[in-house]
């Protein structure tokens, strides 16, 4: 892969003065940061989040398997892959993506191993840290979902075809989601 380079003019490098936390929820952590740009002093958001993983499942006849979700920051139901966070800081997320297919779907893989990884994405590089590793499932083995108790999720079967139509349309907008169906899509074209 070619890489090419901008002519850029020597800029003074950002220096971080300060890091406060400002917020701790439970699956993120809001910082307050003063910096310094350029001789300036700014103030900026900063989220941590320890990391997620997300599972694109291809049955047997070449479809896929997504779930329907309430999420209360959109206030509505979305269409996704089955995704969660870690556990814990340093959860293997392949490990977590072998759990949260099982968790949402109900479909499992017989091994971890098994999960082919497709790529690491940054979901929010403004002001987020949170890194997601999605992986490819197949060879699914039928089971049940284990749901949280505040989780209330439809699984359903489309065409690899109809959801890039939806990612076209503007009707399917999760990054995530997006980023593994067109990045799927693109690896089997490169084949």
């Amino acid at each position: 892969m070619e890489q090419r380079k901008t002519e850029r003019k020597q800029e003074a490098p950002v220096v971080r003065l300060k890091r406060q936390l400002a917020y701790e929820g439970t699956i993120l952590k809001v910082y307050r940061d003063e910096v310094q740009v350029g001789g300036h002093r700014a103030f900026w958001d900063y989220i941590h989040h320890d990391g997620a993983a997300a599972v694109l499942p291809i049955t047997d006849r070449g479809e896929i398997l997504m779930v329907r979700q309430y999420r209360n920051a959109l206030d509505r139901d979305t269409l996704e892959i089955p995704a969660g966070k870690v556990d814990t800081p340093d959860e293997p997320r392949r490990l977590c993506a072998f759990r949260e297919l099982e968790e949402e779907t109900g479909y499992r893989v017989e091994k971890p191993e098994h999960l082919e990884f497709l790529m690491r994405i940054n979901t929010t590089v403004a002001f987020c840290d949170e890194e997601i590793d999605i992986f490819i499932a197949r060879n699914l083995i039928p089971g049940k979902q284990h749901l949280d108790e505040d989780e209330r999720i439809q699984v359903e079967t489309w065409k690899l075809s109809d959801l890039m139509q939806m990612v076209y349309e503007g009707k399917l907008k999760d990054g995530k989601t997006v980023a593994a169906i067109m990045g799927y899509a693109a690896k089997n074209i490169l084949k």
